[in-house]
């Protein structure tokens, strides 16, 4: 057993990542078939566990990284060989999807090599030279000549090599140098993926379909990036009518928004400086490139103009002959600058879709950030404050109201203004419970049931809570609205009433019972009777309000904080005039930028698959695992 606990002299952050810590025993587990990882995080109530363990080794690991992806060749090609004179063994596993995209991962006695190396140059030549000579024998005359990017087009590889000296570039060891290494894996893969082209020859026909298509549509990007560059759409003295350009022409002092809609554009040209900022705006929502082959993206208007606009040119290929040159690069600050609603969540997300697949580089190097600009403007007389979102006004308001506001707890005991705002995030979490288990039923209903810990899925203790249960509904409703009865059962619980002779029938289902808020509800059981339990008041400057819970407190505290304040919320950018523009999202010393980085390539370009790719069941497996983490849904 070995134990680790990182030091705090040491290391600036003690806090483990989970996600990089799965992320990294999975890809173990996958290289050593067979392996049995349990990961295991008990650093909250509610314990994680993820048990990672793969028979299939290479092979399982490219299909799950084309689990959202239509495999053209199944199962995966594979091979394994070692060399018996320098005791190098290569082992790696490829396969074709109907994507656009390759996805390459490459290791060296289990270390991950972002850069590649001696083992990905000998791989790539071996692909190269074996599908290229099956391609000619088979292919028309009047064919394309192929490259190596067109056999890699929608390839997911993985490579692993175990070598017994490696040499690294660095310290990180992102790129294996060692030169003994190329040969090997370059004999290995040219046999094994020569023999399989050999003998599956239909798999092989559909590869050099995708493939030859793949070196036709190089060339018609080609001529299509040559002809508009011909007519100057790819050249930087001509550039489009759309952008309003800044004076500043040091890329390293320049940035540029772009803005979505005409509307917003032009009080953005109105607000922004204009000796360092310029302004693009777009038209609609540009073309989803993950489901577009590069010909086919070039014809696209909002597309063309975006990269005009910057200036680097766009794809593989020399620079004069339009390829993309970061050095070409008008911006080092792109800002990307949508409406906080549905509409701009998704042109934010097909234009990070576009920069992510396209122009990498600009991520890379720190180039691509996303506005803030606020949801909210508060006002109160002369004072006046923007608000981020839905968040900030919440904490704006909470902290306006506890100015003058204290708490009488069950127990007697009362807390006011720092001790208050001490317990306000274990208030929020048990209200955010309830309010998310109020779809069907309503919210004080939920709270008295959490409060009589009648919130479980053990039917044999939801039974026994039944009579307190029906005691707080009674006492929480007006007295010509009481006489609930309660049944427990494996259908649930069910409460009903009857009001002036109607009846009122409400039911809480096993599922809801047995989710995360209910469970986490249940173990607070304890805290929650001991705070909220009978008697709690909330003070406000000369009244005392009768409080039947923790939501009902977090209510009146919002209320308190709205007193007085006129809250305006933006719809979108185009509803501010150019001063708020300035003030809130263009002004360097006043504004917030996020910065686009990808922490990890394989899981960037996954979500983005999933989010934006032609398969279907990945997508809505996502939006059906993440729909009761939703809590305000804008349709």
């Amino acid at each position: 057993q070995v134990t680790f606990k990182p030091s705090g002299e040491t290391f600036p952050r003690t806090v483990f990542d989970f996600a990089i810590l799965e992320r990294r025993l999975r890809e173990l587990a996958f290289l050593n078939s067979g392996l049995e990882i349990v990961l295991r995080d008990a650093r909250t109530e509610e314990v994680r566990e993820e048990i990672f363990y793969y028979e299939g080794g290479l092979e399982a690991f490219v299909e799950w990284l084309d689990r959202s992806r239509t495999p053209i060749v199944t199962p995966p090609i594979t091979g394994s060989m070692e060399n018996p004179d320098n005791g190098i063994k290569v082992e790696f596993a490829l396969s074709w999807n109907d994507s656009f995209h390759e996805t390459m991962l490459c290791f060296t006695n289990n270390i991950p090599q972002r850069d590649g190396g001696a083992h990905l140059a000998g791989f790539r030549q071996a692909l190269t030279r074996i599908v290229g000579k099956y391609a000619e024998s088979i292919a028309k005359k009047d064919a394309h000549s192929l490259v190596g990017e067109d056999m890699r087009e929608g390839l997911t590889a993985v490579l692993s090599v175990k070598v017994p000296d490696p040499k690294f570039s660095s310290q990180t060891k992102d790129k294996l140098v060692s030169s003994e290494v190329q040969p090997v894996v370059h004999a290995a893969a040219a046999d094994m993926i020569g023999h399989w082209f050999e003998t599956h020859p239909k798999e092989a026909k559909i590869v050099v379909g995708k493939v030859l298509d793949a070196a036709s549509a190089r060339e018609a990007a080609r001529k299509a990036r040559e002809l508009t560059r011909r007519k100057g759409v790819l050249d930087i003295s001509s550039l489009p009518g759309k952008l309003a350009d800044c004076q500043e022409r040091d890329p390293s002092k320049a940035e540029i928004f772009i803005v979505e809609g005409d509307s917003a554009g032009g009080t953005a040209k109105q607000g922004r400086d204009r000796r360092f900022q310029a302004i693009l705006p777009l038209k609609g929502k540009i073309l989803n490139v993950e489901r577009a082959r590069f010909d086919r993206m070039l014809g696209s208007a909002e597309i063309g103009t975006l990269i005009t606009a910057l200036g680097t040119g766009i794809g593989r290929g020399e620079a004069d002959q339009g390829g993309f040159s970061i050095d070409k690069l008008r911006y080092h600050r792109i800002v990307i600058m949508t409406d906080a609603d549905v509409d701009g969540s998704h042109i934010r997300t097909l234009l990070l879709t576009f920069f992510f697949r396209q122009m990498p580089e600009l991520i890379e190097r720190g180039y691509l950030y996303i506005a803030q600009p606020p949801l909210y403007r508060a006002k109160r007389g002369n004072e006046e404050r923007y608000l981020k979102d839905d968040a900030a006004l919440e904490q704006y308001l909470l902290d306006k109201a506890l100015n003058n506001a204290s708490f009488v707890y069950a127990d007697g005991k009362v807390v006011s203004g720092a001790d208050l705002e001490a317990d306000l995030p274990f208030i929020r979490q048990a209200t955010q419970a309830i309010s998310r288990l109020s779809n069907r039923v309503p919210s004080w209903i939920i709270e008295q049931a959490a409060l009589a810990g009648a919130l479980t899925s053990d039917l044999e203790t939801l039974q026994q809570r039944i009579p307190d249960l029906q005691k707080r509904l009674d006492a929480a409703s007006a007295e010509n609205e009481r006489g609930w009865k309660a049944v427990a059962s494996t259908d649930g619980l069910e409460l009903a009433r009857s009001v002036r002779g109607v009846g009122e029938v409400y039911r809480i289902d096993p599922i809801m019972l047995a989710g995360g808020d209910a469970r986490w509800l249940t173990n607070q059981l304890e805290r929650l009777v001991r705070e909220f339990g009978t008697g709690v008041s909330l003070r406000l400057e000369s009244t005392e309000l009768p409080l039947k819970g923790p939501s009902e407190l977090y209510t009146h505290l919002l209320a308190q904080g709205r007193r007085g304040l006129a809250i305006n919320r933006f719809k979108g950018l185009g509803e501010m005039n150019d001063e708020q523009l300035w003030e809130t999202t263009l002004d360097p010393a006043m504004r917030t930028l996020l910065q686009v980085k990808v922490g990890d390539v394989e899981e960037a370009g996954q979500v983005f698959t999933t989010l934006m790719g032609d398969v279907v069941e990945p997508r809505r497996d996502f939006i059906v695992g993440n729909a009761l983490k939703v809590a305000n849904l804008d349709v």
